[in-house]
């Protein structure tokens, strides 16, 4: 089983890349499901704030690896040969997806400067996106804060999102045919 597992900074296209691996009939594990669903779970309104705060207690509660270690039973009952994980967002994720997969784990950098990301954020109404670039800001460093800079550091593949969009599902796909 071979995983391609997507990291980056919130809105730089992670779940964009995730629509093309659908649409290429691949199943995608999306991690950040794995903390709505948590949400859901706690009966927690899905806002920005919550779903952080869950983030940050399963985090504190069952260590950094917690979202990866819920999301390899999920993947691995797919029993696919190809699997993308779409939302990592710490090295001790990384390195959890390694211990399980070894050779087989691609790690993705999707790369977007701030301003872009705002601008995306404002148009695809998530209930738990920003309303404002400082709250992007807030979550970027939240989310630095799991290790995110260090997951990205240790990327295999970095695709930088700042040309169209048809340019970037042409990068994903080319990803996708060399996997």
């Amino acid at each position: 089983m071979k995983i391609i597992a997507f990291v980056g900074m919130p809105a730089s296209g992670k779940s964009v890349a995730s629509e093309v691996i659908v649409d290429s009939n691949v199943d995608v594990v999306n991690m950040g499901n794995v903390i709505r669903e948590e949400v859901k779970k706690r009966g927690l309104e899905p806002t920005d704030s919550n779903t952080g705060g869950v983030a940050n207690d399963l985090r504190a509660k069952e260590g950094m690896d917690a979202v990866a270690k819920r999301c390899v039973p999920m993947i691995e009952s797919l029993n696919k040969e190809l699997v993308v994980v779409d939302g990592v967002r710490g090295i001790a994720e990384v390195n959890f997806f390694k211990e399980q997969f070894g050779e087989n784990f691609t790690l993705v950098f999707i790369d977007a400067p701030l301003e872009l990301r705002f601008e995306r954020v404002a148009s695809r109404g998530r209930s738990d996106d920003m309303t404002d670039i400082e709250a992007l800001k807030k979550r970027d460093e939240r989310e630095l804060g799991w290790g995110l800079a260090e997951a990205i550091k240790v990327s295999n593949i970095t695709v930088d999102n700042i040309s169209t969009i048809e340019n970037f599902k042409a990068n994903i796909n080319m990803i996708l045919e060399q996997a």
